[in-house]
């Protein structure tokens, strides 16, 4: 028995922030001092390496459990199933609900009841709890479904990937710019036929890397020094991703028995163009094989890192079609992967 993606769903903030919209900020070095060159020369070379020009943010009324809810009726209704028959509804966030204009965190009660709430499931037995693992946390998430369902504790699992970034940024840390909010969700089942998850790899690295992404003061010694946002180490987090995750890969690869060239697409986690397009690189040089032309549909130019919703929403586009010169069809081979806070590393391979 193997677990399928049986409905997808995302949700894709409507407030557009353009690269050009960080032209007036007074973005400053780690030690609080100016940068010496201007914000045009900042942006310019952002977009660069990440590959980012435009990202979303959530409408000020929302928070990421609202966002969460709409992704998920999408996915419940893409499966065509009656919300009632789910048995665990697991939520992969980072921060919780931060309300618009503030920093505080909430996230009692779960997100995943507040889901729950939502979708006015009734049934006890439906149990939703959430789980804090980076941006590999949706992944995760259909990590532990396949565990619930192959250990007879689930026949169905909702499971969620929302973020709202933009609320725990530091405005004068340029790596602000990378953050966005989304959410995707999706419906996992057990398969009796070919397709669904063939295998799968997880890791925590929690040694020298347990901080290379952290919780940190402004760069403004003017503000609050109590008052903390994400911060990351970006060389530390591409070095260590580019030494690990294909090696990841490849062995969750040689675990499905499927051959390198028989992966049709690659939906890794959308933090940083430069750095997905090297992990990729490094994977086929591992199988001595060049990198195929569109193996690695991307969304990060238009909507930025949402964390864990850049997997599952990446997903969903990709099926309806609305990611240029990209599609699956049935039997496809992908592989999903994805790199973030822990440090934490996962992968499985997936039969369409």
């Amino acid at each position: 028995m193997k677990i399928k993606i049986t409905g997808i769903g995302s949700y894709i903030p409507e407030k557009k922030v353009s690269n050009t919209d960080f032209g007036d900020h007074v973005f400053l070095n780690e030690d609080g001092t100016p940068f010496g060159y201007p914000n045009e020369v900042v942006i310019k070379k952002f977009k660069s390496i990440t590959g980012i020009e435009h990202r979303r943010y959530a409408e000020n009324n929302l928070n990421s459990s609202d966002l969460a809810f709409f992704a998920s009726q999408k996915a419940i209704e893409n499966a065509g199933i009656d919300p009632e028959t789910i048995d665990y509804i697991i939520f992969a966030h980072n921060f919780g609900d931060v309300k618009c204009g503030t920093t505080q965190s909430d996230m009692l009660p779960s997100l995943a009841t507040r889901v729950k709430n939502k979708l006015q499931i009734k049934n006890p037995k439906c149990v939703a709890y959430d789980i804090l693992f980076g941006c590999p946390g949706w992944i995760e998430g259909v990590l532990q479904a396949n565990a619930f369902i192959k250990s007879g504790m689930a026949n169905r699992c909702l499971v969620i990937g929302s973020e709202t970034l933009s609320r725990v940024v530091d405005e004068h840390d340029r790596d602000s710019m990378i953050y966005s909010d989304g959410a995707g969700a999706a419906i996992v089942e057990a398969s009796d036929d070919e397709t669904g998850m063939l295998s799968y790899e997880s890791a925590t690295y929690a040694m020298d890397e347990a901080n290379y992404l952290f919780f940190g003061k402004s760069y403004n010694p003017d503000l609050d020094p109590d008052t903390r946002y994400i911060k990351m180490n970006g060389r530390k987090i591409y070095e260590f991703a580019l030494n690990n995750v294909p090696i990841a890969m490849k062995s969750c690869l040689e675990k499905s028995g499927i051959a390198i060239d028989d992966v049709k697409k690659i939906l890794i986690h959308q933090a940083n163009e430069k750095m997905d397009e090297a992990i990729i690189q490094r994977f086929y040089k591992l199988h001595d094989r060049p990198v195929p032309q569109d193996i690695m549909p991307m969304c990060i130019h238009e909507l930025g890192n949402s964390s864990v919703a850049t997997v599952p929403t990446l997903f969903d586009l990709l099926i309806r079609g609305e990611i240029k010169d990209q599609k699956i069809n049935k039997g496809d081979i992908l592989l999903f992967a994805s790199v973030g806070a822990g440090m934490n590393i996962n992968a499985f391979v997936y039969r369409y």
